[in-house]
C-alpha cells in the first residue's frame, strides 16, 4: 500500500474539503480538518497542514493537488534515509534503515494500570513518512500528540497490542512471577503475532527497546511454543535507533492512555499516571469510595504504594 504526504495551505485543505463533498466521512479524528474515502485512497487532512493519502491509488491521487507543493513519500524520501542510523553494540550497521519489527512496553512503573506492550513493523519504504507524521520517541511527545500520531499510524502499519491487566498481573506477581518475565512472555507473543500478520515477508531485523540481558530475556520465555529468535536484537534506547521501536512505544503509550481513561471513569476521578506521592492520594480516595478490595482492578498491589495509600486512609478514618 502506498503513502505520501502533502504540506498545503489551509486554502487548498478547502478546497479539497469542497472537491471530495460527497465522499467525507463522518470520522473525527483529533487533529484533522476532514477524512475521505475514495474507491482506492483514504485520504485525511490535518490542521498542521498534512495531508496523508494512504492506499494503491495515493501517489495519483495525490497528483491532483501537489504542484507546487512539498511532497514526502518513499520515492523521493528513501535514499535521504539510507546510511543514518548508527551501530551501536552488537547491532547490526544500517539497522535504523532495514524493514523491522521493534517493540517497546509501557506502564511497568505505573501503579494504576495494565502494561501494554506493542510490537509494531516498519517497512524500510515507510520510514520517511513516519518521520513526517511526527514519530519519534513517546517520551518527548505529551498524550495529545501520542494520540493524534497513534490514531494516524495504526492504519498505516502492521502491530500487535497485548495488554496485561491488573487483575492478571496481581495474579501471576503473586505466584511468583517477576515483572521481566512477564514482560519478555508479552514482547515475544507481540513480536509473534506481528510475523504472522506480514508472512511470509521476513523483517530483516527484530528490535526490542531492552529491559534484561539477552539471555535473561530467552531464559524467560524458554518453554514457550513458539520463540522469535531469528535476526533478533536487544538495545536501551532502541526508539532513537529505528522508528518501528519508537513507533511501538507510541502506540504502547496511546493504549495505556486509553485504559487509565477508562479506570477514571470507574473511579469517577482522574487517575494519575506514574508511581509518586499523588497515586497514594489518588489510590487512598479510591479505597474511601468504594472499599480496598477494589483495588486489585486498578493498581499493581506489590507497589509500595498500596501501603502508603492505606496509612493515608487510616489517618483520615482515624
Amino acid at each position: 500500500m502506498g503513502n505520501v504526504v502533502l504540506n498545503l495551505e489551509m486554502s487548498k485543505i478547502s478546497e479539497m474539503k469542497s472537491y471530495y463533498e460527497k465522499q467525507l466521512l463522518d470520522k473525527n479524528i483529533p487533529g484533522s480538518v476532514f477524512a475521505v474515502k475514495t474507491p482506492s485512497c483514504m485520504i485525511t487532512a490535518y490542521k498542521s497542514g498534512k495531508v496523508l493519502f494512504q492506499g494503491n491509488n495515493s501517489e495519483k491521487e495525490a497528483s491532483k493537488w501537489s504542484a507546487g507543493v512539498s511532497v514526502s513519500s518513499p520515492v523521493n524520501k528513501q535514499a535521504a534515509a539510507k546510511g543514518k542510523s548508527v551501530a551501536k553494540g552488537d547491532l547490526p550497521v544500517g539497522i535504523g534503515g532495514m524493514s523491522a519489527i521493534g517493540s517497546d512496553e509501557v506502564g511497568t512503573g505505573d501503579f494504576f494500570g495494565p502494561i501494554t506492550v506493542v510490537a509494531a513493523y516498519v517497512r524500510k519504504e515507510d520510514i520517511p513518512l513516519l518521520k513526517e507524521l511526527g514519530v519519534r520517541d513517546s517520551k518527548d511527545l505529551n498524550d495529545e500528540k501520542i494520540s493524534a500520531i497513534a490514531k494516524v499510524i495504526k492504519d498505516v502499519i502492521p502491530f500487535s497490542l497485548m495488554t496485561l491487566k491488573n487483575e492478571k498481573y496481581n495474579q501471576v506477581q503473586k505466584s511468583g512471577m517477576s515483572q521481566g518475565k512477564m514482560k519478555a512472555l508479552l514482547h515475544n507473543q507481540a513480536i509473534l503475532n506481528v510475523l504472522d500478520k506480514i508472512a511470509p515477508v521476513k523483517p530483516e531485523a527484530i528490535l526490542i527497546d531492552q529491559f534484561v540481558q539477552p539471555s535473561t530475556y530467552f531464559q524467560h520465555i524458554k518453554g514457550q511454543k513458539a520463540i522469535a529468535k531469528e535476526n533478533v536484537y536487544f538495545s536501551t534506547k532502541a526508539e532513537g535507533i529505528h522508528l518501528a521501536v519508537a513507533a511501538a512505544s507510541i502506540l504502547a503509550r496511546y493504549a495505556f492512555i486509553q485504559y487509565i481513561d477508562k479506570l477514571s471513569e470507574a473511579a469517577g476521578f482522574k487517575i494519575p499516571k506514574g508511581a509518586g506521592a499523588q497515586v497514594d492520594i489518588a489510590a487512598a480516595k479510591l479505597i474511601m469510595s468504594k472499599g480496598r478490595d477494589i483495588l486489585p482492578s486498578f493498581v499493581k498491589l506489590h507497589f509500595a504504594n498500596t501501603d502508603k495509600a492505606m496509612v493515608i486512609v487510616n489517618k483520615k478514618r482515624g
